[in-house]
């Protein structure tokens, strides 16, 4: 392709950001109560009620692990607003500290509220690469907030706060009666997903390596790479298992999630190998893809930003 065709290549990608955010504007999301959610004995899923939105982390999950030491947080939302009313439902469980934030990737609706936790002391742990991308893209990305249908207002207050405890394989947190297992995935869903997982209590948080009920963004992931690390997981002892968007799931949730991404690879490739015509590729995709009810905008997202990108550099 042309340089002039991809510049119009990335004019149409600026207008699917639109679309990507007007989709979860106009879907509902899945928790059935406000806050925090019980899986366990000191581990909680954190979900939003409201309608899946730009303003409330496009429907992002998050959660905590309670110890002796104090609390683990698993990822922290889009903005400042998200995290202070996080911060506020966790002292409604537990008025132990706050130790450790782990963020599962670097995307912005998991890592743009660390700075409130970072500022009460809680040391934020990540990937390597998590730290090298939000460096890369961090303040870019919450500087064209609008970008994602975020308004100066919403985003009101929010830093971006950096990872200060990094690895590269695997890490345990020690919280005192409760270790925490840290898994690099590998490159995934992004080149710096990690998995967290309680194995006392057969309780995994996947991040975005999950997503049930939503179509995935798939734009920075390698989809090899993400099959097998959907098949370490259905290898492991687990029963519940928090994905980055959607209702607490199970393996047959990483099942179907598996075929999704095998599926939606196949008939990208296909398709975008045939033709430049988004909406045509747009309206196949829909047509092969398993139905979800949620985020159908980011199936022009994906193909915009992974399968016409790389046909182009060609």
């Amino acid at each position: 392709m042309s340089r002039t065709g991809f510049k119009k290549y990335r004019i149409v990608l600026l207008a699917s950001l639109l679309v990507f955010s007007l989709s979860f504007i106009s879907n509902s999301v899945w928790a059935a109560g406000a806050g925090l959610t019980k899986l366990a004995e000191n581990v909680y899923s954190y979900a939003d009620t409201k309608k899946s939105s730009p303003q409330n982390s496009f429907g992002a999950n998050a959660g905590i692990i309670i110890g002796e030491k104090g609390v683990v947080v698993v990822d922290t939302l889009i903005s400042a607003k998200e995290s202070k009313r996080f911060v506020k439902d966790i002292k409604a469980v537990t008025n132990k500290p706050l130790k450790y934030v782990v963020n599962t990737h670097g995307h912005l609706d998991h890592t743009f509220g660390n700075a409130e936790f970072s500022k009460r002391g809680a040391v934020i742990a990540a990937h390597k690469n998590c730290l090298t991308n939000m460096k890369k893209n961090g303040e870019a990305t919450l500087k064209n907030a609008k970008n994602f249908g975020l308004s100066e207002k919403d985003m009101k207050g929010t830093k971006i706060a950096y990872p200060s405890l990094t690895f590269g394989d695997r890490m345990e947190i020690d919280l005192g009666g409760q270790t925490i297992e840290l898994i690099a995935t590998g490159h995934s869903h992004s080149d710096d997903s990690v998995l967290v997982y309680l194995p006392d209590k057969k309780i995994l948080f996947a991040g975005d390596v999950l997503f049930t009920g939503y179509h995935p963004y798939i734009g920075d992931g390698n989809i090899t790479e993400w099959v097998k690390t959907i098949d370490r997981i259905l290898a492991m002892d687990v029963d519940k298992i928090v994905p980055g968007h959607g209702p607490v799931s199970t393996k047959k949730d990483l099942e179907e999630m598996k075929n999704y991404l095998m599926a939606f690879d196949k008939k990208a490739k296909e398709l975008c190998a045939a033709s430049k015509d988004i909406k045509y590729i747009i309206d196949e995709l829909k047509k092969n893809l398993p139905v979800r009810p949620e985020a159908e905008g980011l199936i022009q997202f994906s193909v915009m930003t992974k399968y016409l990108k790389a046909e182009a550099g060609k």
